[in-house]
């Protein structure tokens, strides 16, 4: 019994540690920094937009969410762009996948910043399971919402996080 009971203590132990040491992202707390490259090769950094409020928004040119969503990104875009709102698209497509991704922004119209992220780098460091996955950053680089799925077209919760941030 002693022993079946110290063992328990021991994984428990290393779970704790384990949860102690994840750095994943929490409202609040400053975001994640994360630097992925635009199609032409360029490296943006999350931390490089800092004074604008940000939706970094992760997703693939597979994802069926990720489709629906990107229409109603566009349109938050468009609306809210010249209040000081950027919203950064990282396509985590594997491998040479510059032309499907082209193709995507292209039949839908997209305007806002993509970048590309074929290690998938950001899964892990916003401990992603699936896409999309959407993150909005206040000005100083604090992340304040955050969304597992699609955002939905109308989300009064997302809507609301937004304006407070942008007023």
């Amino acid at each position: 019994m002693r022993k079946a009971r110290v063992a328990a203590l021991g994984i428990l132990a290393f779970l704790g540690g384990c949860v102690g040491d994840l750095h994943g992202p929490q409202i609040g707390r400053p975001a994640v920094d994360y630097t992925a490259t635009t199609l032409e090769g360029d490296s943006i950094s999350l931390a490089s937009l800092r004074g604008e409020v940000v939706l970094l928004n992760l997703w693939a040119t597979w994802c069926g969410p990720c489709r629906t969503e990107t229409p109603y990104l566009q349109s938050l875009f468009e609306d809210y762009k010249d209040q000081g709102f950027s919203i950064v698209g990282v396509s985590l497509d594997t491998g040479d996948a510059s032309e499907d991704i082209e193709i995507f922004v292209e039949e839908y119209g997209v305007t806002y910043t993509i970048l590309h992220d074929p290690m998938m780098k950001g899964m892990d460091l916003y401990q992603v399971l699936g896409l999309p996955a959407t993150f909005l950053v206040d000005r100083e680089g604090i992340l304040r919402w955050m969304r597992y799925g699609p955002i939905l077209e109308g989300d009064e919760e997302f809507l609301q996080a937004l304006e407070e941030l942008l007023s």
